[in-house]
């Protein structure tokens, strides 16, 4: 079973993630590492981090449907 020790220590590792990338590594269930982001971040451990423009494909300022597609990441807070 995943902790969130485990969720903290992976995404310390990999600097910056969002949920799908965590459950991944992780071997999770999406809603569960999800779950846990939400509580990491209601114990001041973890922060969400603002979408920016580094689209992986390039094309999701310019999609029709670019707002659904965008998830959070999230960081360590300092």
């Amino acid at each position: 079973m995943t902790t969130l020790i485990q969720v903290r220590d992976t995404l310390a590792l990999a600097g910056r993630a969002d949920a799908r990338q965590l459950s991944h590594q992780l071997n999770a269930p999406q809603p569960l590492v999800q779950a846990m982001l939400e509580r990491l971040v209601a114990m001041r451990k973890v922060q969400p981090v603002e979408a920016d423009d580094s689209c992986q494909s390039g094309g999701c300022q310019s999609c029709a449907e670019g707002k659904k597609c965008q998830t959070v990441s999230y960081t360590l807070t300092n």
